[in-house]
């Protein structure tokens, strides 16, 4: 009975000693998946590091250039303001690009955020500090300008248009010409290569058949005069061609008021067997 006891105590306890360690390891297979799962569907983000500072800067930003009532809006001025800050043209830091001359609204930095709407823009701003981003604004769109407004430049390449704002990215010059060239280049040759080609492989099969008749009527025309005026003038009468040609229906019709022997013979006979009074 005691050796019973024993056994059945070590049995207890290795199954409470093996059994968190099975759990624990189902848990982590099947969490490992999971997050991998996750991890290949997530969109790219790239997280910074800021303060509360940044935080205001970056939210007075999307809260005057934009319509607070477009999560979209906000989050693609918040996108041109972080891709600012990466590429180090207009300062270090987000408040630096925010407070950059002439580049944002007026008193960005200085004017007073009154609006119900300040929560969500605080929400969004955190949001892109944390690594969101819009997926329309990509790291080479850094400009924006109100929507409807046109400028002619060729070199504004526009990717969005949201929250009232045209969000685009300057191109360089050698950049445009280089993929505009070659449709220039393309549509020339389509529509003047092909005249030239016809041309000359009429003149060299030689098919007056493929000569537009249109042309030779031309041609015609032309040297007609030409032969009137420098021709030998003849006295002889022209006679038409429809009286020189012989008709045989006119001479019958000539031919009908003569009469031979045989016929006036006929007819005298006709005429004495008639009954008419003796004069």
């Amino acid at each position: 009975m005691r050796r019973f006891l024993v056994s059945a105590r070590s049995k207890i306890l290795f199954c409470v000693a093996v059994l968190p360690l099975a759990i624990s390891g189902c848990n982590q297979s099947t969490g490992s998946k999971f997050t991998e799962a996750l991890s290949l569907h997530a969109a790219p983000t790239s997280a910074y590091s800021y303060s509360s500072k940044d935080k205001e800067c970056l939210a007075r930003a999307m809260f005057f250039e934009s319509n607070r009532s477009s999560r979209d809006g906000l989050v693609a001025v918040g996108s041109v303001v972080m891709n600012r800050v990466e590429s180090g043209k207009w300062g270090g830091s987000v408040c630096d690009v925010v407070g950059a001359k002439k580049q944002f609204a007026p008193g960005v930095l200085s004017r007073p955020m009154n609006s119900k709407a300040l929560p969500d823009v605080m929400a969004a701003a955190d949001s892109v500090l944390k690594g969101e981003r819009h997926p329309k604004v990509k790291k080479e769109a850094m400009f924006f300008h109100t929507a409807g407004l046109t400028f002619p430049y060729k070199n504004m390449h526009y990717v969005l248009v949201a929250g009232g704002n045209a969000f685009y990215e300057k191109r360089s010059r050698r950049r445009t010409i280089e993929n505009i060239a070659p449709e220039q280049t393309s549509t020339m040759i389509a529509s003047a290569a092909p005249t030239p080609r016809i041309a000359s492989d009429r003149a060299a099969t030689g098919d007056a058949a493929e000569i537009p008749v249109m042309v030779a009527t031309a041609q015609t025309a032309a040297a007609a005069p030409a032969r009137a005026r420098f021709a030998e003038t003849s006295l002889r009468p022209t006679i038409p061609a429809t009286l020189a040609s012989s008709d045989p229906v006119g001479t019958d019709a000539t031919l009908g008021y003569e009469a031979s022997p045989q016929e006036a013979s006929a007819i005298g006979a006709l005429l004495l067997a008639q009954d008419r009074p003796v004069e």
